[in-house]
């Protein structure tokens, strides 16, 4: 350095205070990589070997907490949409509007493209009333509800399947199975003595609804939305 009284000055700041140079990673670096070959090629220095590796296991814990808050405000953006879901449905006062508050606010309040409610009837005609609630509600006979979460494979059957959409979800979506490319199932128990349900929220992006995600925030929409439906159908 040129100037003796910034030398002096520089000089007085790193004593007072070292961890400025400490705390800077590039400037230990190059004061590590200098003192290296002040040393020579035949010597071996383990301290600048030991703090490379700290410093490789600082990067990957950084990069792990910055996955852990996105993850974690992810999930409260999530529960957040969730209880607003809920609210809405406690809104309406009979069932056609219910329906409408699920195709409607509902759909947008999760950023869904479609939602259905599968409901399983013994009757072998369609209902006219029940046809005239909107293509929200889809009914089938007995037994659809099992056979479509499983794919027709059968096995163990769990509350909340997310996937991408089968050849089969034209039954529930109608046209829109066009453009719907992935989806969440949760089925619906509706107490003793009556036939189970299926809520299915569509998604044209197929990777918005995939099997690695959580369900857990599903299946308290499922059990709320199970408990309004008991009113209805009571």
């Amino acid at each position: 350095m040129s100037d003796p009284a910034l030398a002096d000055v520089l000089r007085e700041k790193i004593i007072s205070d070292p961890e400025v140079i400490l705390e800077d990673r590039d400037l230990m670096r190059a004061l590590i990589a200098a003192n290296e070959r002040a040393m020579g090629a035949n010597i071996v220095d383990l301290r600048g070997i030991a703090m490379q590796r700290l410093e490789e296991r600082l990067d990957r814990l950084e990069d792990t907490h910055r996955s852990v808050i996105a993850a974690a405000y992810e999930n409260l953006a999530g529960t957040t949409q969730i209880h607003r879901a809920v609210l809405k449905l406690l809104d309406p006062t009979d069932f056609e509007a219910f329906l409408n508050v699920l195709h409607s606010d509902v759909a947008e309040i999760l950023r869904l493209d479609s939602i259905r409610l599968v409901l399983e009837t013994m009757q072998t005609q369609h209902d006219p009333v029940l046809r005239s609630l909107g293509e929200v509600l889809r009914v089938a006979e007995p037994g659809f509800i099992d056979a479509y979460m499983t794919a027709g494979r059968g096995g163990q059957l769990r509350p909340v399947v997310l996937r991408q959409t089968l050849p089969e979800a034209a039954a529930v979506y109608g046209e829109a199975a066009e453009w719907i490319r992935s989806e969440a199932l949760m089925r619906l128990d509706f107490g003793p003595g009556r036939l189970p349900g299926l809520l299915v929220m569509g998604a044209q992006d197929p990777q918005q609804f995939k099997p690695s995600q959580g369900t857990d925030l599903l299946g308290f929409f499922a059990g709320a939305f199970e408990r309004a439906m008991r009113r209805w159908l009571a």
